[in-house]
């Protein structure tokens, strides 16, 4: 049997409120920022060999680039910020350890649920089968209308959200990256698969929109990391899209001569991958800087590491 090109009638997708959804993931169980002042010695006990040695000088690049005025970009997977880490990145943000911030489709969902409910990510095991996996009422119906009115004006998926945060003062928007940074005025970036993010179910979503969006924030991530020279850019638990997108930046900046020398990368995720290893740290810094990889569990080792900023 050959099948014809027919597209799938998406008017008749059945939603639910979110606020019905059993999530995974709530802001009771979240991180605080650290507020203490007894991680130093902790820190200068551990040894200066290995992983502990690359720790501490990941510690030092970061330090260095916020008191040398060096960029620092944050690439973020979708799991840094379900794992309940939105508030030390934002603690981040404001102490100046955030130049930009990038991140997946799947980030800016989690980042909106956490905003308007406290709470996300659903049990697809549970929901996939009576067909209401991904096909939240607000969910798909506002960050659709965000990002398809904010293309419209000229403004990338990034921005689109995170002002469409802003303008709605949601209860829980302390949690979202995405409102703190249209807060800071901190550029986010966002950088999609079609297909690949629940709100693509629904039926107001716009290929034109999204991918006139994400490409518009490639341009911007490029410019982001043509200022890395003596910087430090981190690729925080995205085995995929990021290091791929980081790789064609980097790319596009050597292309036109710009020079990264100095530029650190560090890879943060608790395996190590073909793709962030060879694409975060080791091509983009050969001959020219130096690539971290720090293995580890995110909601360990990112407080780990902001704690170890401020003290």
């Amino acid at each position: 049997m050959k099948f014809s090109y027919e597209e799938f009638d998406l008017s008749a997708v059945r939603t639910y409120p979110l606020a019905s959804r059993k999530s995974k993931a709530n802001a009771v169980d979240f991180a605080k920022p650290f507020r203490g002042a007894a991680l130093r010695p902790l820190l200068e006990s551990l040894p200066d060999i290995l992983a502990a040695a690359d720790f501490k000088a990941v510690i030092s690049a970061l330090k260095s680039a916020r008191d040398n005025d060096r960029g620092i970009v944050w690439g973020l997977g979708a799991h840094v910020i379900k794992t309940g880490l939105g508030p030390v990145i934002v603690d981040l943000m404001e102490r100046g350890f955030v130049s930009a911030v990038a991140t997946n489709g799947a980030g800016v969902i989690h980042d909106f649920e956490l905003a308007l409910s406290g709470a996300t990510s659903e049990d697809v095991d549970e929901a996939l089968g009576p067909g209401r996996f991904g096909l939240a009422e607000e969910t798909g119906r506002i960050l659709n209308a965000a990002i398809n009115e904010g293309v419209t004006r000229g403004l990338g998926l990034g921005q689109a959200v995170g002002r469409r945060l802003r303008d709605m003062k949601p209860q829980h928007e302390p949690l979202s990256v995405l409102a703190a940074a249209a807060r800071l005025e901190i550029p986010v970036t966002v950088h999609v698969a079609i297909g690949t993010d629940i709100i693509h179910m629904h039926p107001d979503a716009s290929g034109a929109a999204l991918g006139e969006g994400s490409l518009r924030d490639f341009r911007y991530f490029v410019s982001n990391v043509a200022r890395l020279a003596g910087g430090v850019f981190l690729n925080c638990g995205s085995a995929v899209v990021l290091p791929e997108v980081f790789l064609k930046a980097v790319a596009l900046a050597r292309n036109r001569g710009t020079s990264l020398d100095g530029l650190t990368t560090v890879n943060l995720d608790f395996t190590r991958l073909y793709r962030p290893q060879t694409n975060v740290v080791s091509r983009p810094v050969a001959g020219i800087g130096k690539g971290y990889s720090l293995v580890g569990h995110h909601e360990i080792m990112i407080p780990l590491l902001a704690a170890a900023l401020i003290d």
